[in-house]
Parts: structure tokens; C-alpha cells; sequence
């Protein structure tokens, strides 16, 4: 059941002041040195193989929502600055299999475990319909954000 407008907007004002925060909390967490210079996407890679482990390009492109040229790409990029190592599928040598670089696995599993901790804790009560609802209204925010501001 859809609220009035008095409480939508109650609710708004409660977001809008937690969103700043919670990005500016984002913001302080220290990230490792060798991914300083990286784009949010590159991070969001890293955090699919950290968490699902080693897979190929086109199955990060599907995870991350992207083109598998564009992936490619990423992978390419963090490859050539040490953070992925890329290898011939055993099983297909036309393909390549991405994993994280041995060498950045801890400094980037200990950047990324407290944030995912934190999620676990907070999304463990709910039910499965209640965490879909919650990342589908998130998937929704972001979408309204990008036709509000005309992308």
C-alpha cells in the first residue's frame, strides 16, 4: 500500500540526509595503493571475483551489467597494473580465466571485508523478499538519479 505524500516525503527527508553520510563514510574506508586510481566499476570487478572468485570475461560482463568488450577492457587495465592475472581456461583455450593477483588478494579482501560484513549483518534478518525489495528499490534510486539528471 503506497503512502501519502506527507509520509513519502518524510521519508525522503530521511534519505536524503543518510546518503551523504553513508557516502562520505564510503569515501574514508583506506583503499589498498595499487587501486587508488581506479573507477567505482573497476572496483565493483574486484569485488565479484574477491567474493564469486575466478570466472571469464563474459561471465564479469553479465555479473557487472556491462559489455563484454567493455570488461575486457577493465581487465586489460587492471592486469597491466598487477591487480588481475589473467590465464588460458584449461577446459577452453580460447578463453581467458580473470582472478585476483595472489599478491593483492589480502591488501583487497581486507579493504572490501568490513564493507560486505557490514552488509551480511544488516540483510541476514530479512527474508529473500525483503532483501530483493531492497536492492530493487536501490537499482530504481539510481535509475530515477540518472533520468533526473538526464543521464
Amino acid at each position: 500500500m503506497a503512502g501519502s505524500a506527507d509520509d513519502v516525503d518524510a521519508t525522503v527527508r530521511e534519505l536524503l540526509l543518510l546518503m551523504p553520510r553513508m557516502v562520505s563514510r564510503a569515501k574514508r574506508i583506506p583503499v589498498p595503493r595499487a587501486l587508488e586510481s581506479l573507477a567505482p566499476r573497476h572496483l565493483s570487478l574486484l569485488a565479484c571475483l574477491l567474493l564469486d572468485g575466478t570466472m571469464t570475461v563474459n561471465e564479469l560482463a553479465a555479473r557487472l551489467e556491462l559489455a563484454p568488450t567493455t570488461v575486457s577492457l577493465m581487465v586489460a587495465d587492471l592486469s597491466a597494473k598487477g591487480v588481475l592475472d589473467r590465464r588460458e581456461d584449461p577446459a577452453d583455450r580460447r578463453r581467458r580465466i580473470v582472478a585476483v593477483a595472489p599478491d593483492q588478494h589480502e591488501a583487497i579482501a581486507g579493504w572490501l571485508a568490513p564493507g560486505a560484513a557490514a552488509w551480511r549483518r544488516v540483510l541476514t534478518p530479512l527474508t529473500p523478499a525483503q532483501r530483493d525489495l531492497f536492492v530493487e528499490t536501490l537499482r530504481a534510486y539510481e535509475a530515477a538519479v540518472a533520468e533526473e539528471r538526464g543521464r
